[in-house]
Order: structure tokens, then C-alpha cells, then sequence
């Protein structure tokens, strides 16, 4: 999976898996510590709904255009964390 750079001004989270994570639990209104980053996110009950909204977060917050099939290719925080790093070259 590739995902494209888009040409809007972003700003980049410093650690981006403590950003998904803070995100997670947003969706699932919990805090963040109860978040395990090696835990599918399905586990977490985090549906096709929730798994978009993820990538619109994606998208406006890193500034990357991302498939929607991004949750299932990266199950976890810590796998997509590192996916998006090396696409933002964080």
C-alpha cells in the first residue's frame, strides 16, 4: 500500500503512535492507557465506520492520502504507527 503526500500544510505529531493511540480511544471514549497498541484495533470493537474516520484523521492531521483498507493492512497502533512513519519520514 502506497500513500500519496498531499499539498496541504500539516503538523506532524511528534510520536505518532501515542497520536493514533489518543485517537483509538477517542473513538471508544476510554483513555488512552487502556489502549494496548499490539491489539487489533477489531478486538477493540472498531468498526469500517471508525476504521474511516480514522483515515480522515490520517489524512488531515499527517497530510498523506491513505486506502481506506488501512486498519486491516495495519491491524494494530504500533503497526500503523510504523507504516506512517516511514511515509511521513518521521
Amino acid at each position: 500500500m502506497t500513500a500519496a503526500r498531499s499539498q496541504s500544510d500539516t503538523r506532524i505529531p511528534t510520536d505518532i503512535a501515542d497520536w493514533l493511540t489518543e485517537r483509538v480511544a477517542s473513538y471508544l471514549d476510554t483513555d488512552a492507557d487502556s489502549i494496548d497498541r499490539d491489539l487489533p484495533l477489531a478486538e477493540y470493537g472498531l468498526d469500517s465506520v471508525y476504521a474511516l474516520s480514522l483515515c480522515g484523521d490520517i489524512e488531515d492531521t499527517l497530510g498523506l492520502v491513505v486506502e481506506p483498507t488501512l486498519a486491516w493492512d495495519y491491524p494494530t497502533v504500533t503497526a500503523m504507527a510504523e507504516f506512517l512513519r516511514a511515509e511521513v519520514g518521521a
